[in-house]
């Protein structure tokens, strides 16, 4: 159920990324290339998005 809200924060991770890479004389990174490297990095950033909250629910219900 995270997925699709893991895989807009990544791309839009890496959307700011290729802003950012801008200063450094890179080109920028269009939207469209943004998403589809989302699509692979999305699954790990999913599974540490589970953890994360995972933990949180069990501190709360210690």
């Amino acid at each position: 159920m995270l997925w699709p809200f893991v895989a807009g924060a990544v791309a839009v991770n890496l959307f700011l990324l290729g802003l950012i890479g801008t200063w450094l004389g890179l080109p920028a990174l269009p939207p469209v290339w943004a998403l589809v490297g989302a699509l692979p990095l999305s699954l790990p950033a999913t599974w540490a998005a589970r953890a994360w909250v995972s933990r949180l629910i069990a501190e709360a219900e210690a």
